[in-house]
């Protein structure tokens, strides 16, 4: 597929989760694109069965031809590690979607964590990435009312995440989701938020 028409199917997709931006808006925080050539565009996928006429939807043809990539997190202290992990599951898709852990999640997880990011800073601080497409808090309820909100194509989970694939897996087959779930691995392991926080927090973030 042409790379600005896949630039287009994953823009209206992503604004279909979040509406507050309009597709072109979209499209053109990666590159120019004439509204014109947008319209021209629009109206060849909807020719060709990828787009839904007069609702820029996507069809079940125009939603195949993009892959989903869904991975989560807290992200209270954006570190080395988590940009790899995060470019890792980028190379596994077409779109990026970062579902950033609520307060009281993160802390049913671990109890005694230090947080210092609300979360909607979190997610201002996560959808600055040049390679995120969309940054989202997770709903309240458990991961796969997310999940089954996104409908990702893949889950990845980071190297230390507690989450297991098999349950993850089987999960998501309950609810009728097609989501593979993949383990990815990052470069450099042994650089975690607990451990800056441990170092520099207070120092840092002396509040």
């Amino acid at each position: 597929m042409d790379p600005t028409d896949k630039a287009i199917l994953v823009s209206l997709y992503v604004s279909s989760l979040d509406p507050t931006k309009s597709p072109l808006e979209r499209i053109r925080t990666r590159f120019p694109l004439p509204s014109d050539i947008y319209k021209s565009r629009i109206e060849d996928l909807v020719s060709k069965g990828f787009v839904e006429k007069n609702t820029d939807g996507l069809t079940f043809i125009g939603r195949d031809a993009i892959k989903v990539v869904l991975v989560g997190g807290v992200f209270d202290l954006i570190h080395p590690g988590h940009i790899r992990t995060l470019l890792g599951a980028r190379s596994h898709g077409d779109v990026l979607i970062v579902v950033i852990a609520r307060t009281s999640t993160a802390l049913k997880i671990k109890k005694y964590r230090q947080i210092y990011h609300d979360e909607d800073l979190r997610r201002e601080l996560v959808s600055s990435l040049s390679f995120v497409d969309l940054a989202v808090i997770g709903r309240e309820g458990s991961l796969y009312d997310t999940v089954e909100f996104i409908k990702p194509d893949i889950i990845a989970l980071g190297y230390d995440q507690t989450h297991s694939e098999k349950e993850i897996a089987e999960n998501c087959q309950k609810r009728n989701l097609k989501a593979r779930v993949i383990r990815l691995n990052t470069p450099v392991p042994k650089i975690k938020s607990s451990k800056i926080k441990e170092e520099l927090g207070e120092s840092i973030y002396g509040i």
